[in-house]
């Protein structure tokens, strides 16, 4: 029986357990048509804000994915950055939690999904990454300073 995602919306058979198979199912398919890991790191990013309740329960994980997809989006040519910023959460932290906003961004994992090959796939990601950091405009301002803060650390 179809229902929606509780996260994204998406229609589909078991709802978010059937949301969640279809993630996991793209992510062993990127077995067969690797893509790199900033993409692939996007692709997680994106599907955890889209599914917040699951992986963004935690401020630290919230930091993470936020930032991840802020780094992906705005900061594509730094190298040291994705790493800065997991080293950045590492130990205790006093990260509070804001609220989340209610959208989630227009598109879905279905879309990636049924991308054909590991081209596609990365253009697909692509606006579907920017789908989903458009719908959390209203902490652009709070990622984009925790980026900041640890760039001017890496530099």
């Amino acid at each position: 029986m179809n229902e929606a995602c509780s996260g994204c919306g998406m229609v589909v058979a078991e709802g978010t357990r059937g949301c969640r198979a279809m993630f996991d199912a793209l992510t062993i398919r990127q077995w067969d048509r690797p893509v790199a890991y900033p993409i692939r790191r996007m692709i997680v990013d994106a599907y955890a804000l889209q599914h917040p309740d699951e992986f963004c329960a935690s401020p630290k994980s919230l930091f993470a994915h936020l930032t991840g997809l802020c780094a992906a989006l705005e900061h594509p040519g730094n190298p040291t950055l994705l790493e800065g910023l997991r080293r950045s959460i590492n130990g205790a932290s006093t990260l509070e939690k804001p609220a989340l906003p209610p959208a989630r961004g227009r598109m879905t994992i279905a879309e990636l999904a049924a991308a054909p090959d590991a081209g596609q796939l990365v253009a697909v990601a692509d606006r579907w990454a920017r789908s989903v950091w458009e719908a959390w405009q209203p902490l652009h301002a709070l990622a984009r300073g925790w980026v900041a803060d640890v760039v001017a650390r890496l530099e």
